[in-house]
């Protein structure tokens, strides 16, 4: 009897421990995901350029994500570049943003992801001007905090700039985790124009060019962001001059060295 009682014991800690190492399993992840985020910016600054002549920006999307590595998201913001240079007639105050791919780890910190992005820019262009709507395909590797990607045009006017299909931009940053919550964040990017005007003339000789960025975030409770960066870009004076507004736009180059602030907020 007293060894039965023993046995009896030992079997109903081991269940025990049985089920409590069950409780303890992490749970498995959802098949579906569905998040949101929306961010307020002292400005908006797209691949080292003011896209808000330096005013604020509010921005925000949805993303969709499935278990097997799959997604859909859209984003958007305000912006004034394409009244700014006199591209538009009507509208020209909003990029919308769609894009999908595929995104899957193939090995211990490495991450791969392929897909594509349009973006849109409703409103109506002047006699001449070309539609700033754009698409592109990309690719970018991860590995930890590292990422490398490569962004490839498609359509042949590339943000305005006509018979541009061909046209790439590389962006290389790290995401340095400092402290706790603290992050170091930098950039680098090389914008590199593919084709010709009609006249024949290169359009890399007066649209390509480099940018870089250097910033830090912090994350707070709720699912809050604040952060700050500086950003400039590396131009030749006809680069220079192609990313100046006209002089009854007060002749601004869009591609300055800047400082930005934000907060911003997943949901």
């Amino acid at each position: 009897m007293f060894r039965k009682t023993i046995i009896a014991g030992l079997t109903a800690a081991a269940m025990g421990t049985g089920l409590a190492h069950a409780a303890d399993a992490p749970a498995p992840p959802p098949e579906h995901t569905l998040t949101g985020n929306v961010g307020l910016y002292s400005q908006y600054i797209f691949r080292g350029l003011t896209q808000t002549d330096r005013d604020p920006a509010l921005q925000g999307g949805f993303d969709y994500s499935h278990s097997s590595g799959f997604y859909l998201g859209t984003w958007g913001s305000n912006i004034s570049w394409l009244r700014d240079f006199g591209t538009y007639s009507n509208g020209g105050s909003l990029e919308w943003d769609f894009y999908g791919g595929y995104k899957w780890g193939f090995a211990e910190d490495w991450t791969l992801d392929l897909g594509a992005l349009y973006y849109w820019y409703p409103g109506d262009v002047v006699p001449g001007a070309a539609k700033a709507n754009t698409f592109e395909i990309y690719s970018a590797l991860s590995w930890k905090w590292l990422t490398g990607k490569i962004s490839y045009a498609l359509s042949n006017d590339v943000f305005g700039v006509t018979n541009a299909d061909g046209t790439w931009y590389l962006d290389l940053s790290a995401n340095v985790p400092i402290v706790d919550k603290l992050t170091l964040n930098l950039h680098y990017g090389i914008q590199e124009f593919s084709g010709s005007t009609p006249a024949g003339v290169s359009n890399d000789s007066f649209a390509s060019y480099k940018d870089w960025k250097v910033g830090v975030s912090y994350s707070l409770p709720k699912d809050f962001t604040i952060g700050a960066f500086y950003s400039d870009t590396s131009m030749n004076a006809t680069q220079r001059a192609f990313y100046t507004t006209p002089a009854s736009a007060g002749s601004r180059f869009v591609g300055d060295s800047t400082f930005t602030v934000f907060v911003s907020k997943t949901f």
